[in-house]
């Protein structure tokens, strides 16, 4: 069955996407939930309207997510921990720590520690580079300063 998708659907495609797929997962799950709708002749004259706005959504997330990963790098992020003379820390800082970290310094920037990424926990004293995903493929380097408890 063809059908146009009126929403981003996984593994299958973007709005304004004519599709083949089969007629039960087209009845029974893509046109209930209102992801997709039948293609017919007027219905494949309106693919072109879901398409430019659909393309002038993307453009305006992926610019604002552009401005926040500027705003994530200017941040200085500063995370305390326990740690012995010899600069090791009594346990690690993991991205849950810095996403709250982060959160705390941004004032208005919810980050969640999902996005946060750490190829392993920080075990050490020092600064360190993590890589923050911001969305729309958009990633922001963030510095990581990393110190001794008092």
């Amino acid at each position: 069955m063809k059908i146009i998708l009126q929403q981003t659907v996984e593994k299958l495609g973007n709005p304004g996407d004519v599709v083949t797929v089969a007629d039960g997962y087209a009845r029974n799950y893509l046109i209930p939930r209102n992801l997709a709708v039948p293609a017919t002749k007027a219905g494949v004259r309106h693919v072109e309207s879901l398409k430019r706005a659909h393309e002038v959504r993307e453009a305006k997330e992926r610019t604002e997510s552009e401005a926040l990963a500027e705003r994530l790098r200017s941040i200085p992020v500063r995370v305390s921990a326990n740690a012995g003379e010899d600069g090791k820390l009594f346990g690690s800082v993991t991205a849950a720590d810095i996403a709250e970290e982060l959160t705390k310094q941004a004032e208005g920037i919810e980050v969640d520690r999902h996005k946060v990424h750490l190829e392993e926990p920080i075990r050490s004293i020092g600064v360190h580079t993590v890589t923050v995903h911001v969305g729309q493929g958009v990633e922001a380097e963030v510095t990581v300063e990393v110190v001794a408890a008092e």
